[in-house]
């Protein structure tokens, strides 16, 4: 069955065709014969009870420099009527455009399958859905508070300080036990972002990897160790982090069938965890990614895996 795919991304010239897993989509899309649309997230209107875009269709290839032609000319589509789902794939911030974006793709439900379910990535964000498991992770705080944070270093040691919306490790600060950069700290913090920040236990072990699992309507079907540079506690690859080959352990795979129902009762298709040192530190639902880097170690076909999973969701 041929399905009209809509996606929802950042600009398609700014691809990085060699590790982005959005790209790996549409390829596997176009692959199984499905016809792909290409919007940004501002391309959307609401108007007379319907959802609509200004979108173009496009080809894809894994051609560095010729990566996507457009096969016609920008036209608006009504995400309910003219496609069969939609892949919400923009990157963070988690901002009130964000949210935005989510609350009027809700409206196609019914008509169309979005992936990931945007209710769901709203109510889900990344840092605070993983709340939900505190035994699952080392110990956490969201505060605003200076005393607060203070007194959580004093009773666990080094501490990580982040932002709540932030991706890609950005502001990830770690403080030591005589760090005496806390109080400025938390003040910038306070000054650069409305909402509370998070503090956390720092874990040493993250110097041997922080690995990123991908779980498939609540399956993990692969996984990545990603080590962090020399001199940096952040292992994001977008960050400098190098990918390594890794299999899950009894504690991740203890992790992956506790959160996994709850995933795909929420409808999040596609997800992806990070586990340091066996701790469950965040859970991915707005643009995860890592599958390449997965596949290409594993053998396997993450991308494949998620477009049988959205098939068995609208019936095919």
């Amino acid at each position: 069955m041929s399905l009209t795919v809509a996606v929802q991304m950042d600009p398609i010239e700014t691809v990085n065709i060699g590790g982005d897993s959005t790209f790996a989509l549409m390829l596997e899309a176009q692959s199984r014969g499905h016809t792909l649309w290409h919007y940004l997230s501002t391309d959307l209107t609401y108007v007379a009870g319907r959802v609509r875009a200004r979108a173009r269709p496009l080809t894809v290839e894994r051609t560095a420099g010729a990566h996507f032609r457009w096969t016609g000319e920008t036209t608006t589509i009504d995400l309910g009527r003219d496609t069969d789902v939609v892949l919400m794939r923009q990157d963070p911030p988690f901002d009130m455009a964000y949210i935005t974006a989510t609350h009027l793709l809700e409206r196609v439900a019914g008509e169309t399958l979005v992936v990931n379910d945007p209710a769901e990535v709203r109510n889900a964000p990344e840092k605070l859905f993983v709340l939900g498991y505190p035994d699952l992770m080392p110990p956490t705080m969201v505060t605003r508070r200076l005393d607060e944070a203070a007194a959580f270093r004093e009773e666990h040691g080094a501490v990580v300080v982040k932002p709540l919306y932030g991706n890609a490790g950005t502001a990830v600060f770690h403080v030591g036990t005589g760090d005496a950069n806390l109080a400025a700290l938390v003040e910038l913090f306070s000054h650069v972002w409305p909402e509370p920040f998070m503090v956390q236990k720092f874990l040493p072990d993250v110097s041997a990897g922080d690995k990123r699992i991908v779980l498939v309507d609540g399956i993990a079907t692969g996984a990545i160790n990603r080590l962090p540079k020399a001199g940096e506690i952040r292992s994001n690859l977008a960050a400098g982090g190098a990918a390594h080959a890794t299999a899950l352990t009894p504690r991740e795979e203890e992790i992956c069938a506790r959160i996994g129902p709850e995933l795909k009762r929420r409808g999040l298709v596609f997800v992806g965890i990070d586990v340091i040192a066996g701790y469950l530190t965040e859970i991915n639902v707005t643009s995860p990614t890592g599958i390449v880097a997965i596949d290409r170690f594993n053998g396997t076909d993450t991308p494949g895996l998620i477009w049988d999973a959205i098939k068995a969701r609208i019936g095919g």
